[in-house]
């Protein structure tokens, strides 16, 4: 019998994505972040949909090279910067254009022929404490940029709170961020997914989506779905066996979760290494046919236990959705205790993609 286990891509979710940013940011260019294998639904996929992005924006240099052998031809941003000169050498051979957020940057940009032909971003720390110049250098690293790049030098930042508009700490970061710049002149790029939806005012002149380009909320509490947008992901398996288990047995591995009466357990072709998470809470959702049952029994390495008492007519070949059209993977994370970017940029490589255009 073939394993079933897919995960179905839908392109077309994915461009409609993407107008839904372009209507929330309208005068901003859109900086498409397809970092981490575009946010686990594939490059190969992910790529050619966005051919109507402004920009798109990797982690790596390796990341950077399957966006161009994928035909990707426009602007291709390195959102960590080199961090030795051969990544450096190699991105001016990709006419990447470089965050740069640490003096070790500034060192190999000068060691690097031909880097000073690439536009150069300017990253400050305006209260995340992760990467970026502190903000009260702004003023210098500009001025040291400045002779290193033939281009304008686009300034940016990033936020630590966005997802939760109540919390006054991106308001804390636009001033700082804004106070630093002051007279300095070029472009300017603060808003990922959340602050595209929650704080209109740091659109500025480049936005940069990620999770929302995949259908997903950033904001907890939120599904794609509450902020206009579709998922691209729905990940499937199949029933493998339906099972007759007696009231008082025990289902599964640790024999901790026993049938509360004689009941079909259905087991379906998908676990924990396919990137489904084994820390699943009793009860969690999966659809079966299209309607609801909770998971009974842990989650193994390649199979996953299902009550299926409301589902009588359930048989071998039936079709189980984990998350996805019909199930937001928002509501699935909670119930395994993680955030959503973690369930879609976890599926393995042993699960088929499918994909869809329309």
């Amino acid at each position: 019998m073939t394993r079933n286990t897919v995960a179905r891509i839908d392109l077309s979710a994915i461009r409609e994505n993407l107008t839904r940013v372009r209507a929330l940011a309208p005068d901003s260019l859109v900086a498409c972040v397809v970092k981490a294998d575009g946010y686990g639904h594939g490059l190969q996929h992910v790529v050619p949909a966005l051919e109507g992005a402004d920009i798109l924006a990797v982690a790596t240099v390796g990341e950077a090279e399957r966006c161009r052998q994928l035909g990707w031809e426009g602007r291709l941003l390195m959102l960590e910067g080199p961090s030795n000169v051969d990544e450096c050498r190699a991105a001016v051979m990709l006419s990447c254009e470089l965050v740069i957020h640490h003096d070790s940057q500034l060192a190999l940009i000068r060691k690097a022929e031909g880097a000073s032909t690439r536009s150069l971003w300017l990253k400050l720390d305006s209260g995340m404490h992760r990467l970026g110049f502190p903000a009260s250098e702004a003023g210098h690293r500009y001025r040291e940029l400045k002779v290193l790049s033939e281009h304008s030098i686009v300034l940016m930042s990033h936020f630590a709170c966005a997802d939760n508009p109540a919390n006054p700490k991106t308001r804390q970061q636009i001033q700082v961020f804004d106070e630093a710049v002051s007279g300095l002149s070029g472009p300017v790029s603060l808003a990922n997914s959340a602050a595209i939806l929650n704080f209109t005012d740091s659109h500025r002149d480049i936005v940069r989506p990620g999770i929302m380009l995949y259908g997903v909320s950033p904001c907890p509490g939120h599904t794609g779905e509450d902020i206009g947008i579709r998922p691209v992901m729905t990940l499937q398996c199949e029933l493998i066996a339906v099972n007759t288990v007696k009231k008082g047995q025990s289902v599964g591995y640790g024999g901790e979760q026993t049938c509360a009466e004689d009941m079909s357990i259905g087991v379906a072709a998908i676990g924990y290494g396919d990137g489904y998470p084994r820390g699943l809470k009793q009860g969690a959702p999966v659809l079966v046919n299209g309607r609801r049952a909770p998971l009974l029994g842990p989650v193994s390495m390649d199979l996953t236990t299902i009550d299926l008492r409301q589902h009588p007519d359930a048989r071998v070949g039936d079709s189980v959705t984990l998350w996805g059209e019909g199930l937001p993977v928002e509501e699935v994370a909670a119930w395994a205790g993680a955030i959503p970017y973690e369930l879609i940029c976890g599926v393995t490589a042993r699960v088929r993609s499918v994909v869809s255009q329309a």
